[in-house]
């Protein structure tokens, strides 16, 4: 049984044939490298691989994400020899043993998505420690799964979760915060082994760009929040408008009626924008809906507790009681969502 090396590449320095070096004499692993578009000034790197390594060519830069696809594709197709997948930078990053560490944890493991995760301990940039622990939080809010490490690339899994992988959107770095959300809404196993911590010369070599790469790793989130705003808007607008056409059916009625009938049309809107364009999960649109349902029932049973107990018991006003309420239920309603109601089935 082998296990296919796959490194990304985009303008490396010698580092990547230093670890590969290191490979030439396991037969345990082939090495497939993906020139993601560096251009003829690299040309004398890309000539020096060592023999027996797959170099993959993509004419101009189009992203990791799209590199480890590519990679993955022609392991797929080619590699049935292959029965692992491990991925590592190509920057030095990732030492022989962490790598072969990885790869034994998931050879254990079959179905798992074994991460490389680094503690962050000694000098460390601040842009990976700061980028790193918010991403980490944003991740588990979005998921419900804990993962210390969210931007490590060395990760290691089987043919059946690389199957998965190949359909996830995403082409730059986007990409690898997208195959832990879906390892996680999916029901894959994630897997943790502590390796080294080790940044070359600052972190000097990355082509992270903090701004620009982190608006798209947080992607999913944002677009949660605009829907989530959206239908909040429109419940809102709807609970105002019911609760004054109701008044005079009394308090509780009223509030009765104004938060039912206008959460049904929120929650309309909100289960076909998340399903079609948040989560983009294959789960049946009947099975979806039915899960849809059973959240909305219990959200709206919450939603009408805590405005009872803000509006008639404790006397404060609707706009602001509906404003606390939806801030509560709104970070449960990502995490339920995502997991289980539009999850990605895996394959």
């Amino acid at each position: 049984m082998k296990t296919a090396l796959i490194i990304p590449a985009y303008k490396p320095a010698k580092e990547l044939l230093g670890l590969l070096a290191q490979f030439k004499d396991n037969d345990d692993f082939l090495p497939i490298v993906v020139d993601d578009g560096s251009g003829s000034d690299f040309a004398p790197i890309f000539d020096a691989l060592p023999e027996g390594v797959t170099l993959l060519r993509h004419p101009e830069n189009r992203g990791k994400g799209a590199a480890l696809k590519t990679a993955f594709r022609h392991v797929l197709d080619n590699c049935p020899q292959c029965h692992l997948a491990v991925t590592a930078d190509a920057d030095g990053q990732h030492r022989y043993g962490d790598i072969l560490k990885v790869c034994e944890t998931a050879a254990a493991h079959p179905g798992a998505l074994v991460l490389g995760s680094r503690k962050f301990e000694g000098e460390v940039p601040f842009r990976s420690r700061f980028g790193n622990g918010v991403t980490r939080k944003v991740f588990s809010v979005a998921s419900g799964v804990s993962v210390y490490d969210t931007q490590t690339g060395l990760r290691a899994f089987d043919r059946k979760v690389m199957r998965r992988f190949v359909d996830i959107p995403g082409e730059r770095y986007e990409y690898e915060i997208n195959m832990l959300l879906t390892a996680a809404q999916s029901g894959i196993p994630i897997i943790e082994e502590w390796i080294e911590t080790v940044y070359l010369e600052d972190n000097a070599s990355s082509h992270f760009n903090p701004f620009k790469d982190s608006l798209k790793i947080y992607m999913c989130i944002f677009k949660f929040a605009a829907s989530s705003l959206l239908a909040f808007l429109i419940d809102y607008v709807l609970v105002l408008l019911f609760s004054a056409l109701t008044r005079g059916w009394g308090p509780s009625a009223s509030l009765n009626f104004s938060v039912i009938a206008a959460r049904l049309i929120s929650a309309t809107v909100n289960f076909t924008v998340n399903r079609k364009v948040v989560f983009k999960g294959n789960e049946s649109f009947g099975k979806a809906l039915v899960k849809y349902a059973a959240l909305a029932a219990v959200v709206l049973g919450l939603n009408l507790a805590l405005m009872h107990l803000l509006t008639i018991n404790l006397g404060w006003p609707i706009p602001l009681a509906k404003i606390v309420v939806e801030v509560l239920l709104f970070c449960m309603n990502f995490v339920v969502q995502g997991k289980f109601v539009y999850r990605k089935q895996q394959s």
